[in-house]
């Protein structure tokens, strides 16, 4: 398994980005995705999940209405549309998934982003950086 994350950058606040997350090497159909964010200094948290296989998206309360989880099969990739950065969203981000044969969906639906960090797989990660 193989999840390579992109998009990653410099922005100024109030701007926005879109993370990339190319994915290959699965043995199952429809795994669930996860983004993650690690900011300087502070653990890893999640941000969003999305079950592929029914397009159900769980996103953590704090950044409902700003981050929107995606994914395109065809093109084994799952993107993160960040939208009015601020500072605060300076971190590290990273793409983790779970097969569906491991609970992933059930992990997702109820928004037990942490079941990611024992039982997932993860991408080396994408820097984002919010200047004021």
């Amino acid at each position: 398994v193989q999840l390579v994350e992109s998009g990653g950058g410099l922005v100024q606040a109030g701007g926005s980005l879109r993370l990339s997350c190319t994915y290959s090497g699965f043995d199952v159909e429809d795994p669930i995705f996860g983004w993650f964010r690690q900011a300087p200094g502070k653990g890893r948290e999640g941000t969003s999940c999305i079950d592929t296989a029914v397009n159900f998206k769980y996103y953590v309360d704090s950044l409902k209405g700003r981050f929107t989880i995606s994914s395109d099969v065809a093109k084994n990739t799952v993107y993160l549309q960040m939208n009015n950065l601020t500072p605060e969203d300076t971190a590290i981000y990273y793409c983790s998934a779970i097969s569906p044969l491991r609970g992933g969906s059930h992990h997702c639906r109820t928004g037990e982003m942490v079941a990611f960090e024992a039982l997932g797989s993860w991408g080396q990660g994408t820097q984002v950086t919010v200047s004021s």
